[in-house]
């Protein structure tokens, strides 16, 4: 099988142990064990983990950790959830076990690049609609309708948008699930960035609870700050969850038991963590914005949601040599537009830490005006 490089994986593979001020990262500040504990009032929980035997643990998720994940579902319990290796994981099973050739599909663009080349390495068609900063990085929902016919197999997105970190709300993915009814398509709505709204409590709508056909992926990654557990879910209808457990096998047998205990933990306690993320995002995004406001030559669409948002520069300079300049003057790191089809765009994060985003922003603006 043959499959296109991650643009975006390579990149930060090559780079991310190579800067100063790393402001291309898509996590919100990670958490240590020590905080997650505090945070989720179980300080003595790490005693409590010395007697856990080290085996394989319960193949589909723990019930400890499905029960929690279901109760961020409205009316889902354990069996509506299959535990896997991070969203990335959630997602490349679903792909194989729904994608082949033959099938349509259509992803809306930009997104996270497992929604183009899994499938498409495995025989799919796959139809792109594409979003604009014109038009808010929302869908044109009659371009959306025009693309899914009759025979769709999978229409799939990620929303929070990753990476301009709009938001479809409610209504939107009300018009979606319409559109995907009419021909009985699958719904795949990759979902790591949900519950990161900057408004209110920053809960954000999940299409597992709007539509039969709906499959959400999600993950500790992002808003829960706990990449180093590796562990994500899929919530889904029931024919799809049995086609997944049967890829499953062949890739993750199960989760790591310490993983599968320190993730249960924090989502039994999720709205601690996520005021967290809020305090952190909220004031970070809040930061740029007013950065924007005095740097001539960067705008933005204001993210609505998410970790990270699209900059667009004017400098007559491809988006790579620009990061790769600024990395090797500056010791900043951004993520270039042109490894995720953004060709024109920096891709910055605004879940880092606030001190490495107030150190990088003024040798941003340096860099940019020696280009003048």
């Amino acid at each position: 099988m043959r499959i296109d490089p991650f643009g975006v994986e390579q990149w930060m593979n090559a780079h991310e142990d190579h800067c100063r001020f790393n402001i291309a990262e898509t996590c919100v500040d990670s958490l240590t064990v020590g905080g997650l504990l505090e945070l989720a009032g179980r300080n003595d929980d790490l005693s409590a983990l010395a007697p856990t035997r080290l085996g394989y643990g319960a193949i589909p998720g723990s019930n400890r950790l499905r029960d929690a994940i279901a109760a961020l579902y409205r009316g889902r319990s354990r069996e509506d959830v299959l535990v896997a290796h991070g969203t990335a994981g959630a997602n490349a099973l679903v792909w194989q076990a729904l994608a082949g050739p033959g099938h349509r599909v259509v992803s809306l663009v930009p997104t996270y690049q497992q929604h183009l080349s899994i499938p498409e390495s495995l025989g799919a068609e796959v139809v792109r609609v594409p979003l604009s900063a014109a038009e808010g990085w929302l869908p044109d929902w009659d371009a959306v309708a025009r693309a899914v016919t009759p025979g769709t197999k999978l229409v799939a997105l990620t929303n929070p948008n990753n990476p301009t970190s709009s938001l479809i709300d409610a209504e939107g993915l009300s018009r979606l699930v319409e559109i995907a009814r009419a021909v009985g398509a699958d719904l795949l709505v990759d979902e790591v960035y949900r519950n990161t709204a900057q408004e209110g409590d920053g809960a954000t709508p999940s299409i597992a609870d709007l539509y039969e056909r709906g499959i959400a992926t999600c993950g500790m990654s992002k808003a829960y700050s706990l990449a180093g557990l590796r562990l994500g879910w899929i919530v889904g209808p029931p024919d799809v969850l049995e086609a997944v457990a049967l890829h499953r096998d062949y890739t993750t047998i199960s989760v790591g038991v310490l993983d599968d205990h320190l993730a249960a933990t924090a989502l039994e306690a999720p709205e601690r963590i996520l005021a967290r993320t809020r305090a952190i995002t909220r004031r970070n995004l809040a930061l740029i914005d007013d950065w924007i406001a005095t740097e001539p030559r960067v705008d933005w669409v204001r993210p609505r949601a998410g970790t990270t948002g699209l900059l667009r520069y004017g400098i007559e300079m491809g988006s790579e040599a620009l990061c790769l300049a600024l990395l090797e003057e500056e010791g900043v790191l951004l993520t270039p537009g042109g490894v995720m089809g953004a060709e024109g765009y920096l891709r910055i994060g605004f879940g880092n830490a606030t001190e490495i985003l107030q150190a990088a922003l003024p040798r941003l603006s340096a860099f940019l005006a020696r280009q003048d």
